[in-house]
């Protein structure tokens, strides 16, 4: 039995995900099941938790940004959120997420 899928309106720099077009500022537009919407909530979540060690390791000048594993888990979320945007987006989106090049040497793991 196949899953039943909604239209849901993302904001990839927020992280909000909404089923309302109305709700707030939206950058994609998805169609997603609900365990997709789960996947990438825990994208959001993750990079949330991230943002937050990113902060506290700016306060430690020592710790350059190629060397800081906040960073790099910010950066490995953003290309998940990118895929799964791609994955689940309408045409504008993908044409979009095209336009940009930022999946051109991501493969999703």
């Amino acid at each position: 039995m196949e899953e039943v899928k909604h239209t849901y309106y993302v904001d990839l720099g927020s992280g909000e995900i909404s089923r309302s077009k109305d709700a707030s500022v939206w950058n994609y537009k998805i169609e997603a099941t609900d365990e997709e919407i789960t996947r990438l909530r825990q994208i959001f979540d993750s990079n949330y938790d991230a943002d937050v060690l990113g902060f506290w390791r700016a306060h430690v000048p020592v710790v350059e940004y190629h060397h800081d594993r906040p960073n790099d888990i910010s950066d490995e979320n953003l290309l998940r959120a990118y895929q799964m945007l791609y994955d689940l987006g309408d045409e504008e989106a993908k044409k979009h997420i095209d336009s940009i090049g930022i999946l051109k040497d991501f493969t999703s793991k």
